[in-house]
């Protein structure tokens, strides 16, 4: 065969003819040349139609199968003429487009100017304070709006829209086909209109009848306590206009937290290091930390090894949504000494002779021996 039917429309040789159906009404959507009047398209749209006929009739299927002509027949039949045979699928592609009863000139009524506008996206950046209590920020919005001097109309000043001379305002028109069946009506946007019903005699000179203007405008914002970086806010309705006045979009807002010279935030819990000295670790100590509420005493208790950590609890972020707050971490570093005056290494060495400690022998678990003590044991063979 010149054409392999089963791989114009994309199906297995044991399709289905519902799944043969599916797959041929899928491609005439895509390929009608009232879709895309493209050439190419136009001649892959007789192939489909073509491979739709023989393997939507069992017979023809059959014969094609068998390596038959499968228009053998039809070709000398009534129908032949003008090339819609008895098994041209004519209602099929009014399926396709327009539903199944299309081909009674179903009406769909002439489209509204007004549409809904689109959302917006800005990026607020925030201090970590702000985030964690909340803020209040003016901010300042490129958008559309409608248009003052036509009111979202479209049209000049004393003018309004006027009823479509070619659909009579019904925003379609209709087309009559003659097939095996019969005539057949179908229907389509109006192409004088554009689907709209009415014209607009003469468009508004400030909107060019788009019914809306960009401007500049300045709207306040109440932050939540509790959000973060990549929090997402929406404002209803804060968007810009629609088309033709229609009804404004969403504006959202994207968090940027800006970093903090002392807190990392992990969730709502705030984390920083402190770095103390070694006899202030040893002995104990009441150390004044930041925060964000302010300064806060912690105290060091005696023995603090490098590594501790701290909480200060709520005194991290609120909880976005609900009441509480995280939880300020404190990580402690005990800073060791690196340079002793004389009197100061004397007394680390006093002691030092207290705590048996002059020459501190190296503290190993049983077997947990050394690189090469495993390497002389392995040639010990022990």
């Amino acid at each position: 065969m010149a054409t392999e039917y089963y791989s114009v429309l994309g199906v297995r040789r044991d399709a289905a003819p519902d799944e043969i159906k599916r797959a041929y009404r899928r491609l005439a959507r895509e390929l009608h040349p009232d879709v895309n009047p493209d050439p190419q398209n136009q001649e892959r749209f007789k192939e489909i139609t073509q491979a739709y006929e023989v393997l939507s009739d069992p017979e023809k299927r059959q014969m094609y199968d068998m390596g038959a002509d499968p228009f053998a027949r039809a070709d000398a039949g009534p129908g032949a003429a003008g090339g819609f045979g008895p098994g041209f699928p004519f209602s099929d592609i009014m399926d396709a487009f327009f539903g199944a009863g299309a081909g009674a000139g179903t009406a769909r009524g002439p489209r509204s100017r007004a549409r809904r506008g689109r959302n917006a996206t800005i990026r607020v950046e925030l201090d970590l304070s702000e985030c964690a209590f909340g803020a209040t920020r003016e901010l300042t919005v490129d958008t559309a709006v409608v248009c003052p001097t036509c009111s979202g109309e479209g049209t000049a000043p004393g003018t309004h829209p006027e009823t479509c001379d070619v659909c009579g305002g019904r925003g379609e028109v209709s087309q009559v086909a003659r097939s095996f069946l019969g005539q057949v009506v179908t229907s389509r946007p109006c192409p004088r209109c554009g689907g709209y019903g009415t014209l607009l005699p003469r468009p508004c000179p400030e909107c060019d009848g788009d019914g809306r203007v960009r401007t500049r405008r300045t709207i306040k914002v109440r932050i939540p306590a509790g959000v973060e970086d990549g929090t997402h806010i929406q404002l209803a309705g804060e968007g810009e206009v629609g088309p033709g006045g229609g009804p404004p979009g969403d504006l959202f807002l994207e968090i940027a937290q800006r970093p903090h010279p002392i807190f990392e935030r992990q969730g709502d819990d705030l984390h920083c290091t402190v770095t103390i000295p070694m006899v202030a670790a040893a002995l104990g100590a009441t150390l004044n930390v930041e925060s964000l509420d302010g300064p806060a005493d912690i105290d060091i208790r005696p023995g603090t090894q490098s590594g501790q950590v701290i909480p200060l609890y709520n005194h991290g972020v609120q909880h976005l949504n609900s009441s509480g707050r995280g939880d300020l971490i404190i990580h402690v570093t005990v800073e060791t000494p690196a340079r002793l005056d004389p009197d100061q290494e004397k007394l680390l060495r006093d002691l030092a002779k207290l705590r048996g400690e002059e020459s501190p022998p190296g503290k190993f678990s049983p077997g947990n021996h050394g690189f090469f003590s495993r390497l002389r044991d392995a040639f010990n063979g022990r």
